[in-house]
């Protein structure tokens, strides 16, 4: 078993705010939706063999608690493109040994990033 992908949510018309945000800062690729959910409006995208599919939702409201956990390579150097792209970058030592930070996405979802 293994994980496939995430959801976030999103309130309609954040599609290319989410695309700047996890493509361009983030460095995920956008992987095209199938036809059939197209309408539905969203973004989804990849990195390595993990997805995270952003869903419009109605009466969105972000996600403050619940989050993805992603492992990155470099975490430094994505905290600085995060901070450099103007997201807050928040520095959590409660795990002994594991360096990670919180952020969150352009519609106010809190991310975890970790070294990996």
């Amino acid at each position: 078993m293994h994980l496939h992908h995430v959801q976030v949510s999103g309130p309609a018309g954040c599609e290319d705010d989410m695309r700047a945000f996890y493509d361009s800062v983030l460095g995920m690729t956008e992987v095209e939706k199938p036809e059939a959910l197209r309408a539905r409006g969203g973004v989804w995208f990849r990195a390595g063999s993990a997805e995270l599919h952003v869903g419009i939702e109605e009466g969105f409201v972000p996600a403050r608690k619940a989050h993805p956990g992603i492992a990155v390579a470099d975490v430094e150097q994505l905290a600085e493109a995060v901070s450099a792209a103007g997201a807050p970058v928040t520095w959590d030592e409660n795990i002994p040994g594991l360096r990670r930070f919180h952020t969150t996405d352009p519609v106010g979802n809190r991310l975890e990033f970790q070294q990996g």
